[in-house]
């Protein structure tokens, strides 16, 4: 599996959800695995790798918590913004990604590409602030238009990522054929 092909399947797992007896039947956790396997596949040189590895687990780490139904109903209880605020890792996770990625698009001088990260990273910003106007200024008219935003933008990132993921800037650096040691002669 190609590094984004492997990040867009992890991001999959993690949009969708089958309750079954409380439970998510596909639990981020395991999206986060797929998104941690494509990362550590992506190009060594990346901009941010590390932090893009650093966020992913952390986001996983969220995930696993929340996943137990009291953990997630107790947070909205109490405040909804605190569910917003564990959500926070996977949205600077999603901004980094796509800046770390519209890097790599402009050095391989796919302009397209970096148009279409550059918004969904601008995008993804606006969605992750929206929340403190529902939450923090009480604009309960927005509330919908956020949750209806975010999963506009997840949809677009794992179409993006898709759709790049055979592009030779998004797969792992492997040595040229000048540089590798050429095979014994007979």
């Amino acid at each position: 599996m190609k590094p984004l092909q492997s990040v867009a399947m992890g991001l999959v797992v993690i949009v969708l959800s089958a309750p079954f007896h409380g439970y998510d039947a596909l639990p981020d956790p395991l999206g986060w695995v797929l998104v941690l396997m494509g990362v550590s596949a992506l190009p060594v040189d990346l901009t941010h790798r590390g932090n893009l590895l650093g966020l992913a687990m952390l986001a996983g780490v969220v995930s696993a918590v929340l996943w137990v139904p009291t953990v997630h109903s107790g947070l909205e209880d109490a405040d909804p913004s605190l569910a917003w605020a564990a959500s926070l890792p996977q949205i600077a996770f999603t901004v980094l990604l796509c800046h770390a990625l519209a890097a790599l698009a402009t050095e391989a001088g796919d302009t397209r590409a970096t148009r279409w990260l550059a918004f969904t990273r601008s995008a993804a910003i606006a969605v992750g602030l929206l929340p403190v106007l529902v939450f923090g200024a009480g604009v309960d008219s927005l509330e919908l238009t956020s949750y209806l935003a975010a999963g506009v933008v997840a949809v677009l990132l794992i179409w993006l990522l898709f759709t790049y993921s055979g592009r030779p800037w998004a797969r792992a650096t492997v040595p040229s054929s000048s540089t590798a040691t050429p095979p014994p002669e007979s």
